[in-house]
């Protein structure tokens, strides 16, 4: 079968193209060899990636010896930490979108034969899986690694709790200047992605579980040699699958799918992934229904304690054994499934000879019953919104509220901030989802501010919008539709009471239908806040947080 590469170097009428490439400097012997694409999502600007020139250099390294000839190109990436709380985070999961879009781009007119995709952060791993799925070509993903967690005076600190909840530990007078700026200078050490179980290692989890990284790839730490090594072997088994033919859709089936939203309730990771696997399922032709969350949540235990939830990080995850000890904890109910390194997943659990007790609980010794993620239904969300159950606490299970409603996440941190927001209230921040954000924009500052202020026990929060890996406390994000579409959480005002349920899995307005309808009749759909530029494009086209967020 010809090589996808030979469309541009081989034949008479391909001499200019071989020009072209010649001028880049590749030696002529190297023609005949499978052409790879490397996407770096290497930049300066977040720590997650500045250590991604070193594993570059590993992955050629890798090519090289496995008969490849490797071809860098480089990807844009947005850091959500610093994308928070301002213009910034609008264009945060809208990336996802253009990251997909600039692979399946330069993949398709570079002819590559096989890819190596290289990333470490929130969008950017689901951004380039959802290239995989579409383009169907031979493909590895390296991740990164995880950031060491920091230290502060015999305590290990970490990016969520020691800087933004820190703001509102420090507004309530709880710490001093010294120790909120020891916090500040101190919580991120260095490069690698932040050492809880936030989006970026829930997702770098999730692409090994679903086969689509080499066995320790989603837990092994950034700057060690061991992912060194990782990014090598992937060079050379990347040559691999390009003569075999082993492709993503081969690899990210329905049983992956659902293996990786078990691993993900298992441990309790971020609710974004729901929107991420929902897109990449899409661009893989792989029906995943938002129901399906909920369905195995009730079937999955919750086994990990990993912060922003609990007392663990990501490091302790590494070595108490790592995914494969989690696909281990798991092997009842995970599906057999192939994987690019050529082992089997049934086979990589067959492997797994150690794992630590205190991180990675037994069953019968779960945290939690169930998983980590609840999908909620009620006159508020009828398509469905997402709850991370795991990090809410016994009590604020079940929750009576009366509304405080805010059209934007800058009003309600105003209000937070102003200490307006009272016990026995229930936060409703709307206009952030997809279209009306535009982008659906993360809201960690309010619920870290709650959490920090004393309020995680006595105030809820729910929004159109969505929260970061970081968040806990009673939060329910993705309520759809959206108040831009006119969604019944555009509906509600001031003082009525919601009542949130989640072993029940409801979220209801208590208001009747007569009332409901007056008020829809007299509701416009607003002006949007971004008109121009290619965030005004994206609300036009953006679909609802129940199906994913994808472009239509």
């Amino acid at each position: 079968m010809p090589a996808r590469s030979d469309r541009i170097k081989k034949g008479l009428e391909r001499v200019p193209h071989r020009a072209l490439m010649y001028a880049t400097g590749i030696p002529g012997g190297e023609m005949k060899k499978p052409f790879i694409g490397v996407a770096t999502s290497f930049t300066d600007l977040i720590p997650g990636h500045i250590g991604m020139r070193d594993l570059e250099r590993f992955i050629e390294k890798g090519v090289h010896t496995g008969g490849g000839y490797p071809l860098l190109f480089g990807l844009p990436g947005i850091c959500d930490g610093i994308a928070m709380g301002h213009r910034g985070m609008h264009y945060s999961l809208p990336s996802r979108e253009l990251i997909a879009d600039m692979i399946e781009s330069v993949a398709e007119a570079h002819a590559f034969d096989g890819m190596i995709l290289l990333t470490n952060c929130d969008k950017i791993t689901p951004g380039m899986l959802m290239a995989a799925a579409r383009l169907n070509i031979p493909t590895i993903m390296v991740t990164a690694g995880p950031m060491m967690t920091g230290r502060y005076r015999g305590r290990r600190t970490s990016f969520i709790r020691n800087t933004f909840e820190a703001m509102g530990r420090f507004r309530a007078g709880e710490i001093t200047k010294e120790e909120l700026d020891s916090c500040e200078k101190g919580a991120c050490p260095g490069a690698g992605s932040c050492q809880g179980l936030y989006t970026a290692n829930t997702m770098n989890c999730l692409t090994e579980v679903m086969g689509m990284s080499l066995p320790w790839c989603g837990t092994a730490l950034a700057n060690s040699a061991e992912k060194r090594r990782i990014a090598f072997d992937s060079g050379v088994r990347i040559v691999e699958l390009i003569k075999k033919g082993v492709t993503p859709r081969k690899i990210m089936t329905r049983a992956a799918f659902e293996n990786a939203i078990r691993a993900d309730l298992a441990l309790g990771g971020s609710s974004n992934t729901v929107l991420h696997l929902l897109a990449i399922a899409n661009e893989a032709g792989v029906k995943l229904p938002l129901e399906t969350f909920d369905v195995l949540s009730r079937t999955t235990p919750h086994i990990t304690s990993l912060e922003p939830v609990g007392e663990y990080y990501m490091e302790d995850l590494h070595w108490a054994g790592g995914i494969g000890a989690i696909l281990s904890r798991l092997k009842g109910v995970v599906k057999d499934n192939p994987t690019v390194s050529g082992k089997r997943i049934k086979t990589i659990i067959s492997e797994v000879d150690y794992i630590d007790d205190k991180v990675i609980k037994p069953l019968d010794r779960a945290y939690h019953a169930e998983g980590g993620i609840a999908v909620l239904k009620g006159n508020i969300a009828p398509l469905g919104a997402v709850v991370k159950q795991s990090g809410v606490s016994d009590k604020m299970m079940r929750f009576t509220g009366k509304a405080r409603v805010f059209d934007s996440e800058e009003e309600a941190m105003k209000a937070i901030l102003g200490k307006t927001i009272r016990p026995g209230q229930v936060l409703v921040i709307r206009y952030e989802g997809p279209k009306g954000g535009p982008g659906m924009r993360e809201m960690l500052a309010p619920t870290a501010t709650l959490m920090g202020m004393g309020l995680g026990e006595s105030v809820a929060l729910i929004t159109d919008g969505r929260f970061s890996g970081g968040t806990r406390g009673p939060c329910v994000g993705h309520i759809s539709p959206e108040a831009m579409e006119g969604g019944p959480i555009a509906l509600v005002k001031d003082g009525d009471t919601i009542e949130l349920d989640i072993p029940a899995r409801r979220l209801e307005l208590k208001v009747d239908d007569r009332e409901l309808q007056r008020r829809r009749q007299n509701w416009k759909t607003p002006e949007p806040k971004i008109k121009d530029g290619w965030l005004g494009r994206y609300a036009k086209a953006v679909t609802s947080a129940n199906t994913g967020a994808v472009l239509k």
